[in-house]
């Protein structure tokens, strides 16, 4: 089990592995055989460095994840004669998985054959996705280029056709004082939640201090460095230090996050709101869930934590007092590993620059789990007024868990609403969370234990007045489940109301008429003479249905919405298909090019394009003829969105 999660937990790039061997696990070569004018064999070869290895295209299912090729543009330009082959491989039963698996070391070959069926064609593009393993597990991809008539490969920047150029520019506004949007973005900068991420953060780590793998370790880390020092001041130096270590180490886990952000502005997003990611985020989720029932225990490889307590030990001075951080990143990550899922998927629901959020976040983590070993060092007395270990931990531990559930579904929710499967409509995911809310009310009352439970023992008052909150919640859903009270309190959590059973709206805000195309809403407004509201938003954007639900819902703004203005809403992380013919690939000025092939890719490039944001909700007010009437804002407060309604209002209607 401890593999399974060590390879999540790379997965939401919580660890850098580096080390070529490390730095560069596998290298990549290729080879063409020309058989015949029209058939090509395609050569991939894998240098795999010691001690790691690669899987099998085959590789049984419940396994590790099989190596995959993508043939670009196999099907119109060539054919795929039969399916990859393989060098030979190696078989291992893995008893956590429960299954064979098939896979490579040293070298891997493949080999695939190919006939043409466009013989004007100079190059083949392939991509392989793959896994490499040695104690932990790394996603990897590779770019290959084989160019049939011998010569220099062309870079697919010069293979954008002139159809793709037209609809590229196309993409492209001729705005009228657009030097707004500038002062906007700046604006939104300042305005930005980070020191709510902090928060956020802050709050998870106090959380993590409670439970069973933090709580414990505090005095005894403090009773080392104060006495282990000669000096009381220089022990207490090193518990600051150590602290200070602890906030370096959540903090540089989420650089990763920011080398992803430089590649593409939309880059966060599309990771965010991607289906399949989701779906991964509600599977994890249930797993973390139940490690915090009590059915199994998460922890990474013993190795690792026996290695960097070698090396806090071997060392000494400063550079021991980081590994021992290390050491205590590690050994924790049973409890601590859920509480940082939260932390990430809650920051990529955010509004705002996600990288920057999650650093903000795990900062304010690190620092909730720093505090308590430089206060109590400076401050030794005060460890004998700690309370001790006991049951009130699990408790903690079983609180997490079914709110780790809850957070699970909130996963499940986005996918649906991104990929439009309309199965966990709004009544149904309040629903789930009341039973959930209910079940955790009956344990808290001792109704009935998980396996980590002790003997049953008279409930403290602690435990009961958690169990009367989650009482008066799970009765707060069920009022709003019948439509007796609002749950605006909830918006962002819940799916939107128009997402519903009961409510047959026309899945615009709250029944609003908007439109969902760009140049078809700037055609009606021309033909209405309104000004236009251009609403960036999204199917999973939690900000976004706090914006409708709490502040378009008020009744001297809604009116503003529904008669003056023009509702253009664009939805940045649909997944639906464009039709074919509107698929196209958009040529930046840099020369990099990408592919729009979806809904939200062709909304987040035109918003990334135009207005130079990439977050959501983002407002902008245009004049039929495009010209901005106001500065751009984003997720605000009730008068400053209605003033700002307003002046644009004044501007538009004032004779030019």
């Amino acid at each position: 089990m401890r593999q399974v999660f060590a390879c999540i937990l790379v997965i939401l790039s919580f660890l850098s592995i580096s080390a070529q061997s490390d730095d560069q696990p596998v290298l990549w070569s290729s080879e063409l055989e020309k058989i015949s004018a029209t058939e090509y064999q395609l050569i991939m070869t894998a240098k795999i460095a010691d001690g790691w290895h690669i899987f099998s295209q085959f590789t049984p299912e419940g396994g590790s994840l099989p190596t995959q090729f993508t043939y670009k543009n196999a099907g119109d330009d060539f054919i795929l004669s039969g399916s990859t082959s393989e060098s030979e491989t190696q078989k291992k039963f893995e008893e956590v998985f429960g299954v064979e698996e098939i896979f490579f070391i040293k070298n891997a070959v493949f080999k695939q054959k190919i006939n043409l069926k466009n013989t004007s064609i100079r190059q083949i593009e392939v991509n392989v996705w793959y896994q490499v393993c040695k104690e932990v597990c790394i996603q990897q991809e590779h770019d290959f280029t084989f160019v049939l008539d011998g010569g220099a490969a062309v870079s697919n920047v010069k293979d954008i056709d002139e159809r793709s150029l037209a609809m590229g520019n196309a993409l492209r506004l001729n705005l009228k004082n657009s030097a707004l949007l500038n002062d906007a973005k700046a604006a939104s900068k300042e305005k930005s939640g980070i020191w709510g991420i902090f928060a956020l953060g802050f709050l998870g780590g106090l959380i993590a201090l409670l439970t069973p793998c933090v709580f414990p370790m505090i005095p005894l880390t403090v009773s080392f460095f104060t006495k282990q020092s000669k000096q009381k001041s220089k022990g207490i130096v090193n518990a600051i230090l150590y602290g200070f270590f602890i906030i370096l180490i959540y903090f540089l886990l989420s650089l990763p996050f920011h080398v992803f952000d430089s590649l593409d502005s939309q880059i966060l997003n599309t990771i965010a709101t991607n289906i399949w990611l989701n779906l991964a985020f509600f599977v994890i989720f249930i797993f973390f869930a139940f490690s915090f029932f009590g059915y199994y225990e998460l922890t990474l490889p013993n190795s690792w934590a026996n290695k960097m307590d070698d090396a806090s030990t071997k060392v000494g001075g400063v550079i021991g007092i980081f590994f021992m951080a290390v050491t205590l990143a590690i050994v924790s990550f049973s409890c601590t590993g859920p509480i940082l899922g939260g932390l990430l998927g809650g920051t990529a629901l955010a509004d705002g620059d996600v990288a920057t959020n999650l650093s903000a976040g795990m900062v304010g983590f690190g620092t909730a789990l720093a505090l308590p070993f430089a206060l109590f060092a400076l401050f030794p007395a005060w460890l004998n007024s700690l309370p001790k270990s006991g049951g009130w931990m699990t408790t903690v531990k079983v609180v997490l868990g079914f709110l780790e559930l809850a957070l699970a579904f909130k996963f499940l929710s986005n996918a649906d609403l991104v990929g439009h499967w309309g199965v966990f409509k709004r009544e149904i995911f309040i629903g789930i969370w009341v039973v959930l809310f209910v079940l955790m009310t009956l344990y808290l009352f001792g109704a009935f234990k998980f396996p980590h439970d002790g003997p049953k023992q008279k409930l403290t008052s602690g435990r009961k007045g958690l169990a009367v909150l989650s009482a008066c919640f799970s009765i707060y859903l069920g009022l709003g489940l019948a439509n007796i009270v609002d749950l605006k309190l909830l918006s962002g959590l819940l799916p939107p109301e128009f997402y519903s059973i009961v409510k047959k709206e026309n899945n615009c805000p709250l029944g609003l008429n908007c439109f969902k195309d760009f140049d078809e809403g700037v055609a009606y407004a021309a033909s209405v003479n309104k000004p236009i509201l251009v609403d960036f938003t999204g199917w999973a954007c939690s900000n976004c249905r706090k914006m409708e639900e709490q502040v378009w819902s008020e009744v001297d703004i809604y009116p503003i919405l529904k008669e003056e203005y023009v509702l253009i809403s664009l939805y940045v992380d649909d997944r639906a298909k464009l039709p074919k013919a509107q698929q196209f690939d958009f040529q930046y000025d840099s020369g990099r090019v990408k592919s729009i092939e979806t809904i939200g890719q062709k909304w987040g490039t035109f918003q990334t394009l135009n207005f130079n944001a990439a977050s959501q909700p983002y407002y902008v007010l245009l004049s039929p003829d495009l010209e901005v009437l106001n500065n751009a804002v984003q997720y605000t407060d009730r008068d400053t969105y209605k003033n700002w309604l307003q002046e644009g209002l004044k501007k538009y209607k004032t004779p030019k």
